[in-house]
């Protein structure tokens, strides 16, 4: 079974066919729901007028990358959200389409942690303007907090962000530049996903 998204929160997606807009309550029509695709069955997802594209998602990643922009559906822009999509580059990969949407800088280095391939498309008038790679950088600050609770960045009385060097890129692994702690791409997802 394959997943696919209704326009409800986070908390409410569930494992299903994909749906077709008869299925969807009134209020989510506008959300288009791709969950992989038959032999011979075209893929549609409906292009956007402004915003962000995050293709190359890996597979089964979409849902953490939502979850780290902090988009539960509440915020009343259309997202759209492919999951496990064939791709000639890489077998299967997830998609997804934020309306009236431009990432941050900061932004993107939180998806380069969960999906570091992914491309971001930046659409303006229903034409790609701009298209770029997540790439992660070589130290981060302030994204993740450090696993070792005796770090100095956990102390409430000290005023210090975590900051870490990116050891590997593929897999993700970050090294805490106080303590030294490892922390792996796991446990930021797990981070993430407490939130």
């Amino acid at each position: 079974m394959k997943y696919a998204l209704a326009g409800t929160p986070a908390k409410h997606w569930v494992k299903t066919k994909c749906l077709k807009p008869h299925d969807l309550h009134q209020e989510h029509k506008q959300v288009v729901c791709v969950a992989g695709k038959k032999k011979n069955e075209k893929i549609r997802i409906v292009k956007i007028t402004d915003g962000t594209v995050i293709d190359h998602i890996s597979a089964g990643h979409a849902l953490e990358v939502l979850e780290i922009l902090g988009i539960t559906g509440k915020e009343g822009s259309v997202v759209t959200l492919a999951m496990n999509i064939s791709s000639s580059k890489v077998g299967s990969k997830d998609i997804v389409k934020l309306e009236k949407r431009v990432l941050e800088q900061s932004e993107l280095a939180k998806i380069a942690l969960v999906a570091p391939d992914a491309s971001i498309n930046i659409i303006q008038d229903g034409e790609v303007v701009k298209k770029t790679r997540v790439e992660l950088p070589d130290s981060i600050t302030n994204v993740v907090a450090c696993p070792n609770k005796r770090c100095v960045t956990n102390k409430e009385r000290e005023p210090i962000h975590a900051k870490y060097q990116v050891v590997s890129k593929r897999p993700t692994v970050l090294k805490c530049h106080y303590c030294w702690t490892l922390i792996e791409a796991d446990d930021i997802i797990a981070q993430f996903m407490e939130h």
